[in-house]
């Protein structure tokens, strides 16, 4: 599905073997076959959301998307291909996830969820570090993002494979962009079981790196509306919702698997 999944892997060989040269491999099998065929492409293709979030629109207009790292070309290169090619899997669906979270990530190390690292900082420390903002318009550890629960997300996946649905490109989030500080929030009230917890006393600003301050996005909301049309009506878990579920029924326990 993902291949490598690190966005700060710097080895544009080792992504282009990884991330283009496999899944195509798996696309041609699947055109062979006669099967559909379900790939990750990535938020991370849409860059700083020059254009917008939208997965609605035209093969030439995804094609002029700038992401800002080198994992999000090679996701970006297989969407372009994808396009061009006569021989094609009976369904093939390039899935452009946003920040997931949940179950079954926990071999992920720095590349593993928010919520992830949120719940053992403030199990280990009392606290949690957020970067400032460096940015006009954004106030510190307010930063947005779509944040989307891993149950949602197989729960698309298993609907396009269930059903016949348009080949192409589809943004998976929640199409809510909500910031870091709700969701670290949200992830130490779920852990503390306190609602009243002060802001001011468990969240630490931080600098953040340098080599970070230019290409760090301070913004991401999928447009869901072409899920939508192709069928797919059920409610995506609210932030809260997601989080409560992640915390108290898989990290707090000591088997934390499904």
């Amino acid at each position: 599905m993902g291949a490598c999944s690190a966005t700060t892997e710097t080895d544009a060989d080792f992504l282009m073997d990884n991330n283009f040269a496999y899944t195509k491999f798996l696309w041609n099998f699947c055109a062979e076959k006669n099967i559909k065929y379900i790939y990750a492409s990535s938020a991370a293709t849409y860059g700083m959301g020059e254009l917008g979030y939208n997965d609605d629109v035209s093969p030439e207009e995804l094609q002029k998307l700038m992401p800002l790292n080198k994992y999000g070309y090679s996701k970006k290169f297989f969407d372009d291909w994808a396009f061009k090619q006569k021989n094609q899997p009976k369904q093939w669906n390039g899935l452009k996830f946003f920040n997931v979270y949940g179950p079954q990530e926990y071999h992920k190390g720095r590349m593993a969820s928010m919520v992830f690292h949120t719940y053992n900082q403030y199990k280990e420390n009392g606290y949690v570090k957020l970067f400032k903002s460096y940015k006009e318009g954004f106030k510190d550890g307010e930063q947005l993002r779509d944040f989307v629960y891993v149950k949602d997300v197989v729960d698309v996946m298993y609907f396009m494979l269930t059903n016949d649905v348009k080949s192409g490109i589809y943004n998976i989030g929640t199409g809510k962009a909500r910031s870091f500080m709700d969701l670290s929030m949200a992830t130490m009230r779920a852990a503390s079981n306190n609602d009243n917890l002060d802001k001011n006393e468990i969240i630490k600003l931080i600098e953040m790196p340098e080599d970070l301050q230019g290409r760090y996005q301070y913004f991401t909301e999928a447009k869901i509306n072409k899920l939508r049309e192709i069928g797919y009506t059920k409610e995506m878990h609210s932030l809260e919702e997601g989080v409560k579920d992640y915390v108290q029924n898989y990290l707090a326990k000591e088997d934390s698997y499904l």
